[in-house]
Formats: structure tokens, sequence, C-alpha cells
């Protein structure tokens, strides 16, 4: 949600989002962006928490060879849930927040993403993010970007 703010100054673009958290549909939402518009590049923006439900749309990417950058912002929980619980004033102890918790062991989303046929890389800077972006874009078919947040 904190992106969309930050792209109101971008090119002329299309913008489909889900109502709240709505966890897993980023990635099959962008292979039906891209296969409705193959002209286009289609961007998937996305938490490590929320690939996590439809990874497996992936394979999709590489298999129907669709122009999509999946960017997955790797915060290393299900960030929305946390938020979720949060809102609605709830206490969680230890137990419970170790399952929102995605360190354990750690996802490897190049390594899955390589694994369905989706070339990948992953990023801990905003000058190494611009570079592989912006080769990304300048090619065609799927591609992974995991950001590494924190």
């Amino acid at each position: 949600m904190a992106v969309q703010p930050l792209c109101q100054g971008a090119a002329p673009h299309d913008w489909l989002a889900h109502t709240g958290g709505a966890l897993g549909l980023g990635l099959p939402l962008s292979a039906g962006a891209a296969i409705a518009s193959p002209e286009r590049k289609t961007l998937c923006l996305l938490g490590d928490g929320s690939a996590m439900y439809t990874l497996q749309a992936l394979w999709t990417l590489a298999r129907e060879k669709l122009d999509v950058i999946a960017i997955v912002f790797a915060n290393r929980a299900y960030a929305i849930i946390n938020y979720e619980l949060k809102r609605l004033g709830v206490s969680s102890g230890p137990a419970a927040l170790s399952m929102i918790d995605l360190t354990r062991p750690e996802l490897r989303f190049v390594d899955l993403a390589r694994g369905m046929g989706v070339e990948g890389s992953r990023v801990e800077t905003a000058e190494s993010f611009a570079s592989e972006l912006k080769s990304a874009l300048a090619t065609r078919g799927p591609r992974l970007i995991e950001l590494a947040l924190g």
C-alpha cells in the first residue's frame, strides 16, 4: 500500500490491486494481467509472506513466457497478519508471533524462482535494485527480484 503514492508521478500505467491484505493474489493477478496485455510489461509488487501463498504461479509465468517482473519485498514476516493483529488490538505471545515469522528456515526466493524456471536475483541496496530493475525492464520474460528489507 505504501508504494502506490510513490508511483503517481510515473509514466502512464494501470494499477491493479486487491482489497485489504488478500494474501497470495499478487502473482496470479500478474499472470492474468500479462495474458490480457502481452505487449505490455507487468510489474508485480508483493511481500514475501504473500508470495508464499501462491508461489506456484511462478511456474505459470515461466511456462507461458509471460513478461512479468515480480518484485518480492522480503521483510521475513507475514507482515499483513501482524498489522491486522495490532489493528484489532490483539496481544500475541511468542508462540503466535513465531508462526508469522519467515526466518526458520530462511526463504531463498531466487532459488525458489529458478526451480520453477524463472530467473531471479536478490538485492540489498537501492543501487543494486535499480540496476536489476533496469536489466529486467530491458528483457522480455518472467523475472523475480528479491528485495531484502532490514
